[in-house]
């Protein structure tokens, strides 16, 4: 049976525990936070578990193989490098570090002492993103043309990174898993309107060598709450929203067809095509459950992650290029 440590149990942390808790084949040996009303929530909860506020305690815990990192971003190269040094394997929530050249010393150090790394790229593992991305790789959905998103609501404010690095990066992920290219550039703006915070609204524009382009809108000061992409295909649309309670993807038959005439420019002509709409099951597994089960399928048998390391690098390298972009006002860098 796989031991697990948690280090972190504050927003994020106690749905990794009570999922490694769910899992049969693993077991969470300890907890460690640094407020001691949340460990005392962890013994109410699991009087079985460890507590502690020194994440030293779990890496030195032999009955501990794998750790869980739930803490902010900017402690997260540093706890994961030090359970990588000793000997653990580790799934990192995201984004997997600070910088990218962080991210490239977490690869770099699980792969040369042949350990797991995983990135909690949640999203990827939800039975919604892995339907539009077998939709999106059937003939029928034709040419990928734009990724649109929406995530947008009223806080939670981050003091330590801005709203991309905590919103955007959901998007990202999700639209570097269904799409079969990475883009080259990106353009983003910002503002904060609170004095000396991160930016709390953001918009990313992601071009492609393609004929596609992506844009991701992500806001803490939106009176409601949105959670809606929009993918268009020269043949079907795909709308999902995660906040339906079902038919959370819906998809669309319907599109354009434009006639050349060779004669006159002025001639073309574009016709509108309307079909059926339909909305097809998917896994409704809580993706967390599912990811847990992986990452620890990945350490029996030796397989890479669906969401390693490297792809938590790409994703960094797109945010650090968004954030030179706003430092721009918009102009486009390249990834």
């Amino acid at each position: 049976m796989l031991g697990v440590g948690v280090v972190g149990y504050g927003y994020w942390g106690p749905n990794l525990v009570r999922n490694f808790m769910s899992d049969a084949e693993t077991r969470v040996v300890a907890v460690c936070d640094r407020a001691p009303q949340r460990l005392a929530e962890v013994g109410r909860l699991y009087p079985a578990v460890k507590t502690t506020t020194d994440p030293q305690d779990l890496f030195r815990n032999k009955d501990i193989d794998a750790i869980a990192i739930a803490t902010p971003v900017a402690t997260h190269f540093d706890l994961a490098l030090e359970a990588l040094r000793a000997g653990k394997h580790v799934l990192v929530e995201k984004p997997i570090a600070s910088t990218s050249d962080q991210a490239s010393r977490l690869i770099d150090e699980a792969a040369r002492r042949k350990l797991v790394l995983l990135v909690d790229h949640t999203f990827v593992f939800t039975g919604a993103v892995n339907k539009i991305r077998d939709v999106m790789r059937d003939e029928s959905f034709g040419r990928l043309q734009y990724y649109d998103s929406t995530r947008v609501n009223l806080g939670l404010f981050q003091h330590d990174v801005n709203v991309m690095w905590d919103l955007a990066v959901h998007d990202l992920s999700i639209m570097d898993y269904v799409i079969d290219a990475a883009p080259v550039a990106v353009s983003a703006t910002g503002l904060s309107h609170v004095p000396g915070q991160p930016a709390n609204l953001a918009f990313l524009t992601l071009f492609f060598d393609a004929d596609i382009i992506a844009h991701i809108n992500v806001n803490w000061l939106s009176p409601v709450k949105i959670r809606r992409t929009l993918v268009g295909g020269s043949k079907r649309m795909i709308v999902y929203d995660d906040l339906e309670t079902s038919e959370k993807v819906k998809i669309y038959d319907k599109g354009i067809t434009v006639t050349e005439t060779p004669d006159d420019v002025r001639k073309l002509l574009i016709s509108y095509r309307t079909g059926d709409l339909w909305s097809p099951k998917v896994n409704e597994t809580e993706a967390l459950r599912l990811e847990v089960a992986h990452f620890r399928a990945c350490i029996e048998n030796g397989e890479k992650p669906l969401t390693p390391g490297e792809r938590g690098l790409a994703i960094v390298r797109m945010l650090e290029a968004a954030d030179e972009s706003m430092k721009r006002r918009g102009e486009a860098i390249t990834i």
